[in-house]
């Protein structure tokens, strides 16, 4: 079997959007070119793919969809070697990391890099946390750090990373946020299970995930409000101002701000109280992702990072 990569690439992007029409215009094909293109992979490996109405993968569309993914992210890393051995002029490290995966070791192994090849260009790209994963595996960024929650020196569960290896970059605690006059704002700890009916920020994207704390705890942890973004000023924003709680990294949540606050815990930002979680327990966990292939700036970088559980 001889698959078009393009016919992957048009298969992958349909199930992602779930509409040929989304698909078409991200893609820069009509929406009729879309259909064909789908109708010949089918065609091509006698099976029916995706349902039409709605639009979604059917289980031999899921099983392709997983091996396309795979194949096209190689290729994508093979284009990225190429190039790096056609143009070896300035070199050049290029990070990808989630908006939680930067911290003060990370940037003090960045500095590293640079007295150790003072010639090197270091480029940060902040991506979502799967997102990384997916950027180094394409060879598109030399090495990535991401975060997430798990337990004590547990991996992160980041699915199937193909050639990518992960490496623990360290873990700490964690808290969670509340508004300042919440009721628990004067204890030392909590156990989440006691918060499970409370309303929470659905905010995956930098705390912890609820559907991780409902299958943790058995809880309900039902979302009082959604946020889908990236950036940690606003998350704390929309709990100082009582749109629910959240799940972080304790020295996120204690010393965001060190003005106002209003309450005891182990730290205050302004408007909330950070509390600290006792049960389950539960860590915010940085990663390393890298492929065997490495070059000097990358494997600099690695070295200079503090590894961790």
């Amino acid at each position: 079997m001889d698959v078009d990569s393009h016919l992957l690439k048009t298969l992958v992007t349909v199930a992602r959007l779930g509409s040929f029409s989304a698909a078409a215009l991200e893609l820069g094909y009509t929406q009729s070119a879309v259909s064909q293109q789908i109708a010949a992979l089918e065609g091509e490996l006698g099976a029916p793919l995706l349902h039409r109405r709605p639009v979604g993968p059917t289980a031999a569309g899921e099983r392709m969809i997983e091996h396309a993914r795979l194949l096209l992210e190689r290729m994508d890393a093979a284009r990225a070697d190429v190039r790096r051995l056609s143009r070896p002029e300035r070199p050049e490290l290029l990070l990808a990391v989630s908006p939680l995966g930067m911290d003060a070791a990370v940037a003090r192994a960045l500095a590293r890099v640079r007295e150790a090849e003072p010639r090197v260009r270091v480029r940060v790209r902040v991506l979502a946390r799967r997102a990384v994963a997916v950027e180094v595996a394409a060879g598109r960024c030399a090495v990535g750090v991401t975060d997430g929650y798990a337990a004590p020196g547990g991996p992160l569960a980041l699915g199937d990373l193909g050639s990518v290896r992960q490496a623990g970059a360290g873990e700490e605690p964690c808290a969670v946020l509340l508004p300042a006059g919440h009721p628990l704002r004067r204890r030392t700890a909590v156990d989440l299970v006691r918060l499970a009916d409370a309303g929470w920020l659905d905010a995956s994207g930098i705390a912890a995930p609820l559907a991780d704390l409902r299958a943790l705890t058995g809880g309900a942890f039902p979302a009082a409000a959604g946020y889908e973004g990236q950036d940690a000023a606003a998350l704390l924003a929309l709990c100082a101002a009582g749109h629910g709680l959240a799940v972080l990294p304790r020295s996120l949540a204690a010393s965001a701000s060190a003005s106002g606050g209003g309450g005891g815990g182990a730290g205050t930002a302004e408007g909330t109280t950070a509390l600290p979680v006792r049960a389950p327990r539960l860590v915010h966990r940085r990663e390393a992702l890298f492929t065997p292939a490495l070059d000097g700036p990358a494997r600099t970088f690695l070295d200079a990072l503090p590894r961790g559980a």
